[in-house]
């Protein structure tokens, strides 16, 4: 079973992203609104880390602004959504096929 929530520590280490990029990024998108407790410390949900996904593929890796970004994830969403899923697919994909070229360098020696 998954959880409901995970920390920001988590959030950043599962994307390899600093917790302060997280805070920036809640600071620019009004959309990203972690929960927070009585502390102040965040908790996001799935759905925010899917939105910190594809915040970051348009930032990262299609090297939009953040402004572009705002209006990229305000007029066409779900095609973000499905542009930013397919890279994380294949990115698992080239990982996996480099795991198994690995394995067979290392069996032929």
């Amino acid at each position: 079973m998954e959880r409901l929530y995970h920390s920001i520590k988590e959030v950043a280490e599962q994307l390899n992203v600093n917790t302060s990029l997280l805070r920036f990024w809640e600071k620019e998108f009004p959309q990203l609104k972690p929960r927070k407790n009585d502390k102040g410390s965040r908790f996001y949900t799935a759905e925010d880390i899917q939105l910190i996904k594809e915040i970051h593929y348009l930032v990262k890796e299609q090297h939009l602004t953040l402004e572009g970004a705002r209006q990229r994830l305000k007029s066409s969403k779900d095609e973000v959504t499905k542009k930013q899923e397919i890279v994380e697919r294949l990115t698992n994909i080239r990982k996996e096929l480099l795991s198994i070229r690995k394995g067979i360098v290392a069996n032929t020696k």
